[in-house]
């Protein structure tokens, strides 16, 4: 299986510009044969480096990255590797997706932890654009950082 598609990666590097935002996965990789569940949200310039959201059946998923040609090489039981849920669509930015993941302790797209998740995210959201309402605008400088697993 072709792990990511020219208009995928297209789309994940386009994240990458912008490594502040919060992006919607743009892409959820699983292992067929056991533990193993990625959300990814960007591609980095080297177009190897992939951010987001990693689950490796730890009970600990966490915000890091992931190397794509490791996937592409992985093989697993039966020889089978790692695949692109070809069905998956997002419904959030990837901060509800690891939200509910911490406290379901793993990745979860539905379910009462997402649900929670997603409650507060959009909670916080509109607080935020009552406040921007209220406050004046103020531009901000640019962080600097340089795509999103490197060091700023």
């Amino acid at each position: 299986m072709i792990l990511l598609t020219d208009e995928l990666k297209r789309k994940l590097r386009e994240n990458a510009q912008k490594p502040d935002a919060d992006h919607a996965p743009v892409v959820k990789f699983f292992n067929p044969c056991g533990a193993g569940t990625w959300l990814f949200t960007a591609l980095d310039e080297d177009g190897d480096t992939l951010f987001g959201l990693c689950d490796l059946g730890f009970q600990c998923p966490e915000l890091g990255c992931a190397s794509l040609s490791e996937f592409e090489d992985a093989k697993g039981l039966l020889g089978l590797g790692i695949e692109r849920d070809l069905y998956f669509a997002p419904r959030a930015p990837l901060s509800v997706y690891a939200d509910a993941a911490e406290t379901a302790r793993h990745i979860v797209w539905t379910g009462p932890e997402f649900e929670a998740a997603l409650a507060r995210h959009r909670a916080k959201t509109d607080r935020q654009a009552e406040s921007a309402k209220a406050e004046p605008r103020s531009d901000s400088a640019p962080s600097g950082r340089q795509g999103p697993c490197r060091a700023s």
